[in-house]
């Protein structure tokens, strides 16, 4: 690719770096990632992952842009207050970056959509905000062997994690998938959600900012990989830890006798998302 002398201008940074260089930054520009959620977590992915250069975007989100949002959901304005988030994202993302290609999905992710949007992308980056949209990504980007770099908050804590338990080693070993660690989701109620317990605004850039590196990462083949281990912080003590996690041969979707080849069971009678 020849790059014109904007972009050697924009992306120079990226290029003066041995792991990235031309050849890297040419592949960030002919990738793209899909990233479930416009919100706290999605907002710094999709301004840092434009700043890269990524080439397309896809921004999944039903919802419109609220003043209680704007504390930390940084995508978005003052000015873009009951405007669709997917909308209002796109336009931040294009005052950023104009060699990036956004596709908006204004649509909630679900078991009927899900195969098929992610299905288009190299990379999902998972921002959501609840268990049941979490464990359809992980089973969505597990059966379209798609890597997804997930990451979760709530009041001062942060986890991220990345999943490619589709890859498999010349062992034919493999990394975990989200429900090796968490088998199923908590009783309803169990853990309060952000608007219940609250958020540190900043937590959530900080979380996301390291979701987009991670994703970076995996697009370049660059790095250790975070597959394999989960990455928690503790905002308020400010530490971190990297603990080590291992395959569950027991697990529903990435074991050795699966029980989960599909997304048909994940919707109750009331057609809501079951875990």
């Amino acid at each position: 690719m020849n790059f014109n002398e904007d972009q050697i201008n924009r992306y120079a940074r990226h290029i003066l770096l041995p792991e990235v260089g031309g050849i890297g930054q040419e592949k960030l520009l002919n990738s793209k990632v899909l990233v479930i959620g416009a919100g706290g977590l999605g907002s710094p992915v999709l301004l840092y992952l434009a700043a890269a250069g990524v080439g397309t975007l896809g921004i999944v989100d039903d919802d419109v842009v609220d003043l209680s949002n704007l504390q930390r959901q940084i995508v978005h304005s003052t000015h873009s207050v009951g405007m669709a988030k997917v909308e209002s994202a796109a336009k931040t993302i294009a005052a950023i970056n104009p060699d990036v290609s956004v596709v908006t999905h204004k649509e909630r992710i679900r078991p009927d959509n899900a195969l098929e949007l992610i299905s288009q992308y190299d990379v999902v980056a998972d921002g959501s905000d609840n268990f049941a949209t979490r464990f359809l990504v992980n089973d969505a980007c597990y059966l379209a062997k798609k890597t997804l770099v997930s990451a979760a908050i709530l009041r001062f804590d942060a986890q991220v994690y990345t999943f490619k338990a589709h890859e498999t080693d010349k062992d034919g070993g493999h990394g975990p998938c989200y429900r090796c660690i968490f088998p199923a989701p908590p009783p309803e109620g169990q853990i309060p959600t952000c608007a219940e317990a609250g958020v540190l605004g900043a937590m959530c850039g900080m979380a996301g900012s390291l979701q987009a590196t991670e994703v970076v990462k995996e697009l370049l083949g660059i790095g250790e990989s975070l597959s394999g281990s989960l990455l928690i912080c503790d905002g308020l003590g400010a530490t971190f830890r990297k603990i080590s996690v291992r395959p569950d041969p027991a697990c529903s979707l990435c074991g050795e006798t699966p029980t989960i080849t599909g997304l048909d069971g994940c919707l109750d009678e009331q057609g809501s998302l079951t875990a």
